[in-house]
């Protein structure tokens, strides 16, 4: 699937414009919207979609909240 992003197009309408736009130009499976949503953070982060950057795992540390009885 191709995307192009297109930086020069602008519509001001109402609301109930946007829903009627959004209803009849949004991807039509899950996947599709998924793929897009890819598409638009590489665009956004500057990163190859092919070749997304891999997760900083240092970033963040979990641990084991406490059990509490009663």
């Amino acid at each position: 699937m191709s995307f192009r992003l297109d930086r020069t197009a602008h519509h001001a309408g109402t609301h109930e414009q946007a829903a009627q736009y959004h209803a009849t130009h949004q991807p039509a499976t899950p996947a599709e919207r998924l793929l897009a949503a890819a598409y638009l953070n590489s665009v956004a982060y500057g990163y190859d979609l092919k070749n997304p950057p891999r997760l900083d795992r240092t970033a963040f540390a979990t641990r084991r909240h406490a059990h509490r009885n009663g």
